[in-house]
């Protein structure tokens, strides 16, 4: 959900193997939690739920459903935030995640707030679960983008869920693939075109090794993938960037969230 970009790597717009982008996802996060956490951990909450940088909380949105005595899993689940909150409304939150540290981090605040969270090391694209565990999956801004078999991912979450489970999840809005990651005017002019789906890559100069890789769907491959696995939508929401929030996130800013979404979520139903 940010641009952090060091001096020393380059980018590239190249096809990625899904081993190639886990391995460098992975590692990436582990280097990155620590100061994510920093940066942004007071406006996530350690038992909050926000879907996206324009603040827009579950409680307001409601995509879930009732979570109430409802077995829960996030995809991506970082520090834990979301699936604390989960568990705050009475239901079963888990979490999975990539990264060994931001894992660390979420037993950290299992610890400061008394809220514990069971969570594993794994990735989208197998879930370490048996057949029908749970009746919601989610992921908020976590795993998605970063996966370059997404199929298998949406495959492996509707096995996963019980019939009639739940699946939401946010993302960058695919039209900001259109755009530079700039939260100031140049992040206003389209500069490539939105159909390109291929990956976005960060090599390390000094190791010539991948280390951050990002992939894009349109719209239309989000509704596609969805049906394909059994779903059906319920849920499109791009919120809106709201008065008086000041707060710049990566590209995220008051600047270009007036004028274009910068987050779409997903709600859908297994049928």
């Amino acid at each position: 959900m940010e641009n952090h970009l060091p001096q020393r790597v380059r980018v590239e717009r190249r096809a990625v193997t899904e081993q190639e982008s886990r391995s460098a996802n992975g590692p990436d996060w582990d280097r990155y939690a620590d100061e994510y956490q920093a940066t942004h951990g007071e406006f996530l909450g350690d038992t909050g739920f926000v879907w996206g940088p324009e603040g827009l909380t579950e409680a307001e949105a409601g995509v879930l459903g009732d979570v109430t005595d409802r077995d829960v899993l996030e995809v991506g689940s970082g520090a834990g935030q979301c699936s604390r909150w989960v568990r705050a409304q009475g239901g079963r939150g888990y979490g999975l995640d990539l990264s060994f540290r931001q894992l660390q981090h979420s037993r950290r605040i299992d610890l400061d707030t008394g809220v514990a969270v069971p969570s594993v090391l794994g990735t989208a694209t197998a879930l370490p679960f048996a057949d029908a565990s749970f009746d919601v999956v989610f992921s908020s801004f976590g795993a998605l983008q970063f996966v370059r078999d997404i199929g298998e991912a949406v495959a492996e979450t509707a096995r996963v869920l019980r019939p009639g489970g739940r699946f939401a999840f946010s993302i960058t809005h695919p039209t900001r693939w259109m755009f530079p990651d700039d939260p100031g005017e140049p992040g206003l002019v389209a500069s490539q075109s939105y159909w390109d789906r291929t990956p976005y890559v960060e090599v390390d100069d000094e190791t010539g090794r991948t280390s951050y890789v990002e992939h894009h769907r349109t719209l239309g491959d989000w509704v596609a993938l969805l049906a394909g696995a059994g779903f059906v939508i319920t849920d499109l929401l791009e919120p809106e960037w709201p008065e008086g929030h000041d707060r710049v996130w990566g590209g995220w800013s008051a600047l270009r969230g007036r004028l274009t979404p910068g987050t779409a979520i997903f709600g859908a139903r297994l049928g």
